[in-house]
């Protein structure tokens, strides 16, 4: 399986959140990367990573998205 590298090419959300996430962080981590897809389909995920690895963001940054543009 190949993991997209941005979080353009994910195809998770909005243009606007998009565009503040390359800003503030760049490229997504790798938890962010495998996660955001599985969220967006409201499936249930577990993200098991080292601390400082992304994994809260991943998971506000896909409700904050849907809450603020997808309601």
């Amino acid at each position: 399986m190949t993991l997209s590298t941005d979080i353009r090419s994910i195809g998770c959300f909005h243009a606007c959140t998009q565009d503040w996430f390359e800003q503030a962080f760049g490229q997504p981590t790798r938890v962010q990367r495998e996660a955001w897809p599985i969220i967006s389909e409201s499936a249930n995920a577990l993200l098991l990573a080292p601390t400082g690895s992304g994994k809260t963001l991943a998971a506000f940054l896909a409700a904050l998205d849907r809450l603020l543009f997808w309601h």
